[in-house]
């Protein structure tokens, strides 16, 4: 066997994990409800966007439910958004999130949740909770307004 096909049976790649939060813990935002998670979700969305597409974004939260930050997830065209739970759990694993706020924005301005809405919720809660990482609520935000699964009662059990 060549030397070069012998190091190529042994070539791997290094992955390398990378955190660095550059906000103070003092500093940080803590969410107590649900407006104040729309707030910061508001002030992240580009207004440019919100009523042509639909985007999927998480607020990753510490322990003590004090933000540490917010993350573009997916975005998709004008009806559906594509929101992949693996890449949301890397991500909150890799900011070290104890727990999660998933939003989506409905580019219609209906604020109602669909039914791939409450699946992809049910879906993302039960992968939580095997990693320990609680999804605490799923908004739906509109320039104008937004839906909160859990002040609406829609988040699983």
């Amino acid at each position: 066997m060549e030397q070069h096909t012998i190091q190529s049976l042994f070539a791997v790649n290094e992955i390398e994990i990378i955190y660095r939060n550059k906000t103070p813990y003092q500093d940080r935002i803590q969410i107590r409800s649900s407006a104040t998670a729309y707030e910061i979700l508001r002030h992240a969305w580009n207004e440019n966007r919100m009523e042509l597409v639909e985007q999927f974004k998480i607020l990753l939260l510490d322990q003590k439910n004090n933000c540490l930050g917010v993350s573009d997830i997916a975005t998709g065209g004008m009806s559906a958004c594509l929101a992949d739970p693996k890449i949301i759990f890397a991500t909150a694993l890799k900011a070290r999130a104890t727990s999660i706020i998933l939003a989506h924005n409905h580019p219609s301005g209906n604020l109602q949740p669909s039914d791939a809405d409450k699946t992809l919720t049910r879906k993302i809660k039960e992968g939580g909770k095997l990693l320990d990482i609680a999804v605490l609520d799923h908004l739906i935000v509109t320039p104008h307004n937004y839906c909160s699964f859990a002040d609406d009662g829609l988040m699983p059990g």
